[in-house]
Parts: structure tokens; sequence; C-alpha cells
């Protein structure tokens, strides 16, 4: 089967499928180096953010019921692009989804370009696609509160599975996609990962909605040791001291 090409409003939930399904799309993932100049070292590259999709999907939308339509899709192509310069006009946040892959992305659409040209009816449509990020938002409470400046944190993002990079780790997975670091036990569990300190770049993981992430596995008896296991270092003697913790030393 054909896959989907699917755009959901994050808003009202209103999805759109593609009628037609493209020849190609293209997809950058990973992040880019940063250049700096350092004075004693001179110049080096740094990991930076990660990269947000930058990509066209050229498609047909079609007025006649071609074989190569999706099922149940409609034959009237201004359908499909009122509503996809609705979306463009209000600069609404979407899902894009491809079926069948790992492509689930939060994107704003740029302005839509679209001509007929065989008088067939047909319109053959570019979607530009430009990654969204969402920002967190620095405000003030200044009268009379007590209150300080505050960071608004930005909404978790959403996405059914995501692809750990270097770097990551699963609380601060948690705390992008669930908005709670405290959840990485449990996201470890729905991944069948018994450490959650150990994921490795190029690890696929499923994001399951939150109500459904299982309870955290009980961590084993090293993790417990090593969570408890305290160390310092002692100038005088030039030594460093590893000490556990009085409950944990009572277990052996």
């Amino acid at each position: 089967m054909a896959r989907q090409f699917i755009f959901k409003d994050t808003e009202t939930g209103r999805e759109l499928v593609l009628p037609v399904t493209p020849g190609s799309y293209d997809v950058e993932h990973g992040r880019k180096a940063a250049g700096i100049t350092m004075q004693e070292s001179g110049d080096v590259n740094l990991p930076g953010p990660a990269v947000l999709l930058d990509t066209e999907l050229t498609c047909l939308l079609p007025a006649q019921g071609y074989p190569f339509n999706q099922p149940g899709a409609g034959t009237n192509p201004w359908v499909y692009l009122e509503q996809l310069e609705k979306w463009s006009d209000a600069g609404t946040v979407l899902r894009f989804v491809v079926s069948g892959t790992p492509v689930n992305a939060a994107v704003l659409l740029d302005p839509i370009r679209y001509r007929e040209q065989d008088g067939t009816g047909d319109l053959y449509c570019t979607i530009p696609l430009r990654g969204y990020r969402a920002l967190a938002v620095e405000t003030t409470e200044s009268r009379q509160t007590g209150n300080g400046a505050r960071t608004v944190e930005a909404e978790p993002e959403r996405a059914e599975t995501y692809t750990v990079a270097a770097g990551d780790t699963l609380s601060a997975i948690c705390r992008r996609f669930y908005g709670d670091a405290s959840l990485y036990g449990r996201l470890a569990a729905a991944n069948g990962i018994a450490n959650p300190n150990l994921i490795h770049p190029g690890q696929v993981l499923r994001l399951p909605a939150r109500e459904e992430l299982p309870a955290a596995a009980t961590p084993s008896r090293s993790q417990q040791v090593a969570a408890a296991t305290g160390t310092s270092y002692d100038s005088a003697q030039k030594k460093w001291k590893i000490q556990l913790s009085k409950e944990e030393a009572m277990g052996f």
C-alpha cells in the first residue's frame, strides 16, 4: 500500500491526507556543528542544535478518479488547496507524518504554489515545509508580587518515536516530549531498557501517550548502589574517597 502523507492540525486535530502519494521526499536529521574560535585552540566545532525540517513536497491534487489515488480521496483539488492555504495563512503548527516511517515533525507551511498544465483540471502543487520549534518565553512579574523573572517553559513536543542523538538522556527526552523529566524510568520500561542510564545514538524510542506509559521497573541492585555511592576528593592526602550511604552499606 502506498504511504500516506498526513498533515494534522495540532490545535483542532483536523487531518488532511494528500490524495496522491508524492513521488519522493527529503528529510534531514541530526545536529549541525557550530564553529567557534578559541583564543588558545583556534577554530573548533561543537555540537549545535538539532536541525529543523526544511523541504518541499511536490504533489498532484487530482480532478479525476485515477487508480493511483489514495482510497477514499476526493476529486475536487480546490478543497485540498483551500485547507492548505488556510493553514499557511494562519501560521498553524501542524504535525507532518509519513505513514510507515519515523517521520513525524512539527511544521509550518510557507506559501503554497500550484499550477494547471494539461487541461485535465488537476492541480500540481508545491508545499514548502518549515520545521517548527517552540520557544521558551521569559516574563517578569514586578508589581509588588515579590517574584523575580521566571521562565515559562515551552509546550512539550509531540511525536510517536524519537531517534536518540549524541548527548541525549532519557530524562532530557522525557522533559522534551512529556514536560516531566521524572518519567524517564517509565519511558525506559516502555522500550524494554533495563538500565535507564544506557541509551545510544541511533536508538529509536517509542513515545507512548503519557497515560499509556507503564510503571518504572525496579532498579537493579547495582543501580541502587551506584545511586547511593558518593565520592569526594581529599586534597591533603590527594586521594579520592568513595562512600556508600548508611542504608545501602547495611544492606550487604
